[in-house]
């Protein structure tokens, strides 16, 4: 199964418009006091404001794309199968930098990646406390806010 342009672009549109409705709960809830749990060990940081994003993110892509599917971080970690199919697929990362977001430093994203045949095709990084957008469909280049981005010229060390 591959995908056109115009619907990569379709759903790039849909994962940016995500990651905003995300984005807007994540900075509701982070001046917050926060609940925290540890997963793996003491360092690996959950919040409530993560399992409640990748549950709204997850419920608008089974409305949107009934026949896509998703590996959740959290989903995961809670016990979920992760397996990567042919089968288009979303990566998504509620909160990336979980730690900064219990510590109020502003370094914190919505991730989502999407592929097909278990390639990466689309990715959208967005970090609502600085308002900053990436995103980049595979061989159409990458942006932040709308703006291309390119390769520094830079060849010394």
């Amino acid at each position: 199964m591959t995908h056109t342009k115009e619907e990569l672009d379709e759903i790039l549109a849909f994962g940016t418009s995500l990651a905003r409705k995300a984005g807007d709960k994540i900075q509701a809830a982070f001046l917050q006091n926060k609940n925290i749990q540890t997963k793996s060990c003491n360092t690996d940081l959950v919040t409530e404001t993560d399992q409640q994003v990748e549950a709204m993110i997850i419920q608008d892509i089974k409305q949107c794309y009934p026949k896509h599917k998703f590996i959740g971080e959290e989903s995961v970690a809670d016990g979920l199968k992760c397996e990567l199919t042919d089968e288009p697929t979303w990566i998504v990362d509620p909160v990336d930098g979980t730690t900064n977001f219990v510590h109020r430093f502003p370094y914190v994203a919505v991730c989502l990646g999407f592929c097909v045949n278990k390639e990466r095709t689309l990715g959208i990084v967005y970090n609502a406390v600085s308002g900053q957008m990436y995103t980049a469909i595979k061989g159409h280049g990458a942006f932040c806010n709308g703006k291309p981005l390119k390769v520094s010229s830079e060849t010394g060390k």
